[in-house]
């Protein structure tokens, strides 16, 4: 442990100047939705999700439609639609389509939405595949803002 602490002593500093914080950051093609620090980030990948904590190993994963939550307990919440996260140096980079804070999702339209997708015919491969993603992206924002409450 003691060769730990001095190897990381001799490393780059991190970006957040300290070990026990990340620095989280989200963006979209539009704009930089977030960059805040925390102890803890929970994301939904393609296939699960990833809890980070400080001192995470470096990695790239491909994200799923789903809940961003930045901090333990009422910490904050986001929608996020896909995209990619990286993780190194104690930063976590989100890149996605779409980032929604919790507190704006409308759980009425998004329910108004799912069922107008369920009672829309949908004639061929890729109609399907698009309401099927739809589906599948209303009803992350609704689990999301369900959380939220």
């Amino acid at each position: 442990m003691a060769a730990h602490a001095e190897t990381s002593s001799h490393s780059t500093t991190h970006a957040t100047g300290t070990t026990g914080e990340l620095r989280v950051v989200v963006v979209t093609p539009e704009q930089t939705v977030l960059d805040a620090t925390s102890d803890f980030v929970a994301l939904p990948l393609f296939d699960g999700e990833l809890g980070v904590a400080p001192g995470h190993a470096p990695m790239i994963g491909r994200l799923g439609y789903g809940e961003l939550r930045i901090g333990h307990g009422e910490g904050q919440r986001y929608y996020i639609d896909g995209g990619f996260v990286q993780v190194v140096d104690n930063v976590v980079s989100v890149l996605t389509n779409r980032a929604i804070a919790a507190p704006k999702l409308d759980e009425t339209k998004i329910g108004e939405t799912i069922s107008y997708l369920l009672t829309t015919p949908a004639a061929g491969d890729d109609e399907l595949n698009r309401r099927d993603r739809a589906l599948a992206q209303s009803r992350a924002q609704l689990r999301v803002a369900q959380h939220a409450k």
